[in-house]
């Protein structure tokens, strides 16, 4: 890494979030959101950033508490956050984040 004028430059990389086809319209069409990171963070956290732009997507998936809605579930490389640390799980550029909302009917 270089140096310039005492301070460290850190590389950004991205955390990306796959949405399912029912929440893509709610992210503008697309199927992936991402969120710069100079490192890990937490899944709240990111989900905090891919809905910044988003405030109908974010109140689909969370609640007015900040928790996740009883039918969305979020996944880091196959594993349910709730089985986890929940959504202080801590997230890294290159794992996969799936986020599944289940769909009633008839």
């Amino acid at each position: 890494m270089s140096c310039v004028s005492g301070l460290q430059w850190w590389r950004v990389a991205e955390i990306s979030v796959v949405l399912p086809s029912v929440l893509q319209p709610l992210a503008g069409g697309q199927s992936v959101l991402t969120a710069p990171t100079v490192g890990a963070m937490t899944v709240a956290e990111l989900l905090d950033a891919i809905t910044a732009d988003f405030a109908i997507l974010g109140r689909r998936i969370r609640d007015e508490t900040g928790a996740l809605r009883r039918f969305v579930n979020v996944y880091v490389d196959g594993d349910e956050v709730r089985q986890l640390n929940g959504l202080a799980t801590q997230v890294r550029p290159g794992q996969e984040i799936l986020v599944i909302q289940s769909v009633a009917g008839g």
